[in-house]
C-alpha cells in the first residue's frame, strides 16, 4: 500500500470512527402533549441545552395527535430506537400509569407540565399548577371587585395541570363573590375550543367572566368575543403567552395572563436528564418536584415580557 492509499485509508477510518461516536451519543427526548405554539419556547430551551451538551443528541417530539395512546406509542418507538431518557407532558396521566411504568422500567422517565406522581417517573420539572391557578384567581378578584360568574375553558379536563389550575382558581376566588360556574373541555380541538365559547355566549348571558386555562383557549375566547362585539364587556383571565393573548392584555381586553416558563422546562429538563445519566442525583429533591415559578402579566409588564420572549425564541 502506497503513502496515498495509507492516508486515504486513515481518513476513511477517522470518518467512520467519528460517525460511530456520533451514533453512540446518549439520546434525550422531550415529548409534548399536542401540537401548539406554546411549545416553541420549550423547543428553544432544548436547543439552548443542545449547545451546552455536545456529547448528547437531543430530540423534541410531537405526537401525531394529542392523545395518551399516541404519546405512549411514541415513547415506545423512542425507546426501541435507543433513546436513553425521556421527559414528557402527559395528555392523560391518570390513564397512562401502566404505560409510564413500562417506559420507566427501561429508561429514566421525567414529567413536565402535567405530572403523573403515581407512576415510576423520577421527577417532575415544571409549574405548580395549583399556584398558577391561584394567580389567575387573583387577577379575577382584582378585575371584578363586585364579583361575577365565570366560565372556564380547557383542553383535557382530566389532566392534572387542568384540575390543579381549576382548583387553585376556585381557592383564590372563594368568598370574593366570584363563582367558576363550569369548565368546558375541548380535547385540544381548536374548532371545538371556539365553539365552546360561542355556545356560552349564546346560552349563558349571565356569564361576565371567562378563564382560558390552556394556551390556545384565550385566543379562541378573543376571537369569539370580537365576533360578538363583546370585547371589553366580559372579563377575561388567561394563561400563557400566545401573541393574541399578550396583545389583548396590552390593549386592556384581557385583565391579565398567568405565564409559565416552558423555555426553562426544555433547558433545565435536558440538563437534568444528562446529569442523571451521568450518575448525579443531587438535583432530584426528596419529593420529586422541581418547581419553575409562574408570574402574572398585565398592562404594566407585558412589553418587557414580550421582548424577553422574542429574545429567547430568536436565540
Amino acid at each position: 500500500m502506497n503513502k496515498t492509499s495509507i492516508l486515504l485509508a486513515a481518513a476513511g477510518f477517522a470518518v467512520t470512527a467519528t460517525t460511530a461516536m456520533a451514533d453512540d451519543k446518549p439520546q434525550l427526548a422531550f415529548v409534548v402533549n399536542a401540537a401548539s405554539d406554546f411549545w416553541k419556547l420549550a423547543e428553544a430551551g432544548v436547543n439552548a441545552a443542545q449547545a451546552e451538551l455536545p456529547g448528547y443528541e437531543l430530540q423534541f417530539r410531537y405526537p401525531a395527535q394529542g392523545t395518551a395512546a399516541l404519546q405512549n406509542a411514541l415513547m415506545d418507538d423512542l425507546v426501541a430506537a435507543g433513546t436513553d431518557a425521556i421527559m414528557i407532558s402527559s395528555a392523560d396521566p391518570k390513564n397512562s400509569i401502566d404505560a409510564f411504568n413500562r417506559i420507566a422500567a427501561q429508561v429514566p422517565l421525567f414529567t413536565t407540565d402535567s405530572d403523573a406522581p403515581q407512576s415510576d417517573r423520577i421527577a417532575y420539572l415544571g409549574s405548580s399548577n395549583t399556584a398558577a391557578g391561584m394567580q389567575a384567581g387573583e387577577i379575577a378578584v382584582g378585575a371584578m371587585p363586585d364579583g361575577g360568574k365565570c366560565m372556564g375553558f380547557v383542553g383535557f379536563l382530566g389532566a392534572d395541570n387542568a384540575r390543579e389550575r381549576i382548583a387553585g382558581f376556585r381557592q383564590a376566588v372563594e368568598g370574593k363573590g366570584i363563582e367558576l360556574v363550569d369548565v368546558r373541555g375541548d380535547d385540544v380541538d381548536f374548532a371545538r375550543a371556539r365553539s365552546n365559547v360561542d355556545d356560552v355566549l349564546a346560552a349563558s348571558p349571565d356569564i361576565n367572566c371567562m378563564v382560558g386555562f390552556y394556551s390556545y383557549n384565550p385566543p379562541k375566547i378573543y376571537e369569539a368575543l370580537q365576533a360578538a362585539g363583546k370585547l371589553g364587556d366580559i372579563t377575561v383571565v388567561a394563561f400563557d403567552e400566545d401573541p393574541i393573548t399578550l396583545g389583548a392584555v396590552r390593549e386592556g381586553s384581557f385583565a391579565g395572563t398567568v405565564v409559565q416558563d416552558p423555555y426553562q422546562w426544555g433547558y433545565q429538563g435536558m440538563k437534568l436528564m444528562a446529569s442523571y445519566l451521568e450518575g448525579d442525583r443531587s438535583e432530584i429533591p426528596a419529593d420529586g418536584l422541581i418547581i419553575v415559578p409562574t408570574k402574572i402579566i398585565d398592562q404594566d409588564n407585558v412589553d418587557a415580557f414580550e421582548a424577553e420572549l422574542k429574545k429567547r425564541i430568536n436565540g
